[in-house]
């Protein structure tokens, strides 16, 4: 197992992408080496509450995270997924972007009054979209342990917009 200052080496900056004066923060390396997305995922199982019944995968690289955490732990993954992406009766919560609006939705199905839910996520920005992961879960009844990242991006001030524990292993 390799520790965090290694896997943070994988993270590889790229300018102006998606768009001009944005630093994009690519972790795909971390998955493309098996020992580092071993470590990682394990980091991140030993950090999470025992009492956890599911996780909530922020679509897209929260799902591959919280797969993979998810079999560590013997939880379930719920995905929160944008509109349109989910074929069943879902719940939706929307939130502001620099640039508008977006929306989040998980199947009603998906979590039941007083799961003990933590939300993963791959970075956390503006934490727009974190919000509305733990403003959904809240509004289906779940009790939310709190919201796990990889990354924060502290100068963002994301952690202000959430009410539950943040965890970031690491912080840029």
């Amino acid at each position: 197992m390799i520790d965090l200052k290694q896997i943070e080496e994988f993270i590889i900056d790229v300018p102006d992408f998606p768009k001009k004066g944005i630093v994009f923060k690519d972790i795909t390396p971390i998955f493309e080496n098996h020992v580092c997305f071993v470590s990682l995922v394990r980091h991140f199982a030993r950090a999470i509450p025992e009492d956890t019944t599911k996780l909530i995968g922020i679509e897209s690289r929260g799902f591959l995270l919280g797969a993979a955490i998810a079999q560590h732990l013997n939880v379930g993954l719920v995905l929160a997924r944008k509109p349109g992406k989910l074929p069943r009766q879902t719940q939706s919560q929307t939130y502001s972007l620099e640039y508008g609006e977006d929306e989040l939705q998980i199947h009603t199905s998906s979590i039941a009054k007083n799961d003990k839910v933590v939300i993963i996520d791959d970075i956390l920005a503006t934490g727009g979209t974190a919000q509305a992961a733990e403003s959904l879960c809240l509004k289906m009844g779940a009790d939310v342990l709190g919201s796990y990242f990889l990354m924060q991006i502290s100068a963002l001030k994301g952690k202000d917009k959430l009410t539950k524990p943040v965890h970031s292993f690491l912080q840029v």
